[in-house]
């Protein structure tokens, strides 16, 4: 995975890019080197809104191998993940001036991602992978079932994660693997809260049943 963005949303949104900056507010180079030290996820949305490129380049290099992980749990094939990543960034470009922080970047960007996701889901019929994403669920230890999770041969998870819902393998990779809080797992899915913990309490007794001999629980 390159170091593609700027170029390829060129390409997507024509020549010359989107809202490219006027010679006005071009900033110095010293402030610039500055803001590029240590930006916040929302100083880069800012920049980017006004057509800078390098900010793109700044944010994709950061949320980038987290989305992909995540995109991969939708199929199999690594191009078409990648596919859907640079789809995220393409619409993140063009959507940067609309962001209001009502949420964390990172959030906000895998909502981007989930409906990209769901958009190619729905026109290719594409089946949700549990390899890709829940075979690093052993590797995410914080309590009792986790420590459990630390000692399985990651082909009995995976085949334990394989029986489970998409639904449920998605909140599982969500909270598990991407670490996103159960309020932002209700952002990206678009759901209420609730919803979300029924859906992990759901998801994690159906996996532990299913760990264990003869296990079989129904969604």
């Amino acid at each position: 995975m390159g170091r593609w963005p700027a170029g390829q949303i060129r390409l997507q949104l024509g020549a010359g890019g989107a809202n490219p900056v006027p010679a006005h507010q071009e900033r110095s180079a010293t402030d610039k080197a500055l803001e590029l030290s240590e930006p916040d996820d929302a100083a880069l949305l800012r920049r980017m809104a006004k057509g800078d490129e390098a900010a793109l380049d700044a944010l994709y290099a950061r949320h980038a191998p987290g989305l992909l992980r995540y995109l991969l749990g939708w199929g199999n094939d690594r191009a078409e993940a990648e596919e859907i990543l640079q789809d995220t960034f393409v619409a993140a470009w063009r959507a940067a001036g609309e962001f209001q922080g009502r949420a964390r970047v990172r959030t906000w960007l895998f909502a981007i991602a989930q409906r990209q996701a769901r958009d190619r889901h729905r026109r290719h019929s594409l089946e949700i992978a549990p390899e890709a994403e829940l075979d690093q669920l052993a590797d995410a230890a914080a309590g009792p079932e986790e420590s459990m999770l630390e000692q399985l041969d990651q082909d009995e998870l995976a085949a334990a994660v394989a029986q489970l819902s998409p639904r449920q393998r998605e909140v599982l990779a969500l909270f598990f693997v991407n670490e996103l809080s159960q309020a932002e797992i209700a952002q990206v899915l678009e759901i209420p809260v609730g919803t979300v913990k029924s859906r992990l309490s759901s998801a994690r007794h159906a996996l532990q049943a299913r760990l264990k001999p003869g296990g079989e629980v129904s969604e």
